[in-house]
């Protein structure tokens, strides 16, 4: 009788089908920036902090009597105080707290005007022009009055509607009711209408000082409306 003999093979292992070759690790790959805000975004918040560390080496009340805006200024031809107040602050709280927004809302806008020379003085053009506007609009409101305004907020909320407007196109100017338009200029009255009610001792830096509310709400709305006209005069990419 014949005695048959099975040899065992070891198993072989299954044969997948070639994967995906692993991924270099981050540091091989290169690190991407992690803050990558075009220029003239850093530049307003230097320009906003950076003012008031320069305001805090002299003396409040020469500054305040000198540089800020109130409404009677503009009886004896004190112009200039529409532009001036927009740098001064009114604590480093105030300060940082524009300077934020600064940042965030200007960095769409400084996209669609580039880092050109060109764009840049845009840019800075219509900060400052919204600035002054929103001013003018809270002297149309309170003609002839007397209390002090200063900081940039007025300018802060001229880019936050001029960026609701490029939200809304996606980096190009939307339309002006678009749906981003209408939420922020929403939350933005809502909020100000909130401050006009009990008072801004909710916000960072106000302490018991006055909110002038209504620079908010006109520098927003002269973004808005701004932006069509200085969009046109983009420098071609």
């Amino acid at each position: 009788m014949t005695e048959s003999r099975f040899e065992e093979t070891p198993p072989q292992p299954p044969q997948w089908p070639p994967g995906p070759e692993p991924q270099p690790a981050q540091e091989e790959r290169g690190r991407e920036p992690v803050f990558n805000a075009p220029w003239q975004a850093v530049a307003v918040v230097v320009l906003i902090v950076g003012g008031y560390a320069v305001q805090t080496l002299f003396p409040v009340d020469a500054i305040l009597a000198a540089y800020a805006f109130a409404p009677v200024n503009l009886a004896p031809g004190r112009w200039e105080t529409v532009i001036t107040s927009i740098f001064l602050h009114g604590g480093w709280a105030h300060a940082m707290m524009n300077g934020a927004f600064a940042l965030a809302f200007s960095a769409p806008l400084a996209r669609l005007f580039g880092p050109k020379l060109e764009g840049a003085l845009l840019f800075f053009g219509f900060y400052v022009l919204t600035g002054v506007l929103a001013n003018l609009g809270y002297a149309a409101l309170h003609p002839g009055g007397h209390v002090l305004i200063v900081g940039a907020s007025g300018a802060v909320s001229g880019l936050m509607g001029a960026a609701a407007r490029l939200i809304g196109g996606e980096g190009r100017v939307g339309p002006m009711f678009s749906k981003p338009v209408l939420a922020m200029g929403g939350a933005w009255l809502a909020i100000n209408l909130i401050i006009a009610l009990v008072g801004g001792w909710f916000l960072p830096g106000a302490g018991n000082a006055g909110v002038a509310w209504e620079a908010h709400i006109a520098g927003f709305a002269v973004g808005v409306l701004l932006i069509g006209p200085f969009a046109r005069l983009a420098p071609k990419a």
